[in-house]
């Protein structure tokens, strides 16, 4: 339902309308936002108001409600007309470079001078991003996790000249609208969520090219054991739990042994060469049928919707 929160942001202009921007500027609309979403593929802006509805419906919203939610946005493939009124704009366009460096030259040119620009790039560093921009200071990253509109995090990443006013700002206007941001006080690559994430599928890749175990047995494990409690007790935690000594006689034993290889793994490598994508060609480190791609979709949206309930 849309939630009545006095924000300091009213406008907020989303570049891309894709898998992640659709997430976020639904999101913004939820608590009376302004939205305007950009894209110049008018494919894919077509179908936005459809798949927003789809996301609302699976987040158990009520149909007049989703109408509602939905008047609070607007389409658009004229930039300047976007970025005309906007106070804060999230790019949410594909991990390419020098893709977002255009943007963000072009959105620095055509947005008011007090607005505050943000990228939602998985990995690459904002110093990079914003490289070619005159006035850096009000530029950020924020860092929303798939699906956005369901998964509270959003990381806040702060580059040398980033203003504390533009990174305070955007921290208050993410906790108006619901979410759960954390400082990233260092531009590193992945910042601290992706960091963490593939030094994981670094290890469980490794697994089971070492013939260890097979793509089952590791999916298995994580989600029958430790993943279970992740949600409530993050490693630190965990590891303050059952002991800094503990823990030091684990990594004695075993951190010797773990991947440490820079580069992907070639079993990864032969994997998309040989085209085997995952579930969008039918098989990955397993095989999926056409289905499956909706049925997980769904699955996850319906754990992530009752998670909110218990935690």
């Amino acid at each position: 339902m849309q939630m009545e929160v006095t924000l300091q942001v009213k406008n907020v202009t989303i570049i891309g309308s894709g898998l992640m921007g659709h997430g976020i500027a639904l999101k913004f609309a939820q608590y009376n936002c302004n939205v305007i979403v950009y894209d110049p593929n008018d494919v894919s802006l077509d179908s936005l108001f459809e798949r927003i509805e789809i996301s609302l419906s699976q987040m158990e919203i009520k149909k007049e409600e989703i109408k509602k939610i939905i008047s609070s946005i607007n389409k658009t493939n004229n930039l300047e007309q976007a970025l005309e009124k906007a106070e804060f704009v999230i790019e949410a366009a594909p991990e390419k470079l020098d893709l977002k460096q255009n943007i963000f030259k072009e959105i620095e040119k055509l947005a008011p001078q007090d607005c505050i620009f943000a990228s939602n790039t998985s990995v690459i560093q904002i110093t990079k991003i914003v490289d070619q921009m005159v006035n850096k200071n009000r530029a950020l990253g924020t860092h929303w996790w798939n699906p956005p509109h369901l998964i509270p995090l959003v990381e806040v990443i702060k580059t040398e000249w980033t203003d504390e006013k533009a990174m305070n700002k955007t921290i208050q206007l993410l906790k108006d609208i619901g979410k759960i941001p954390v400082r990233v006080e260092k531009d590193v690559p992945g910042f601290i969520g992706n960091r963490l994430q593939h030094a994981l599928w670094r290890e469980a890749i490794s697994l089971v090219e070492n013939g260890v175990c097979d793509a089952e047995a590791v999916d298995t494990v994580i989600k029958s054991s430790f993943g279970r409690r992740l949600s409530v007790l993050g490693p630190l935690e965990n590891a303050d739990l059952v002991g800094t000594d503990l823990t030091l006689d684990v990594h004695e034993n075993v951190l010797f042994d773990l991947e440490k290889s820079e580069k992907p793994s070639n079993f990864l490598v032969d994997l998309v060469e040989k085209g085997k994508l995952g579930m969008k060609s039918g098989e990955g480190f397993k095989k999926w049928k056409d289905q499956d791609l909706e049925t997980t979709k769904s699955k996850i949206s319906k754990f992530l919707k009752n998670l909110e309930k218990i935690i």
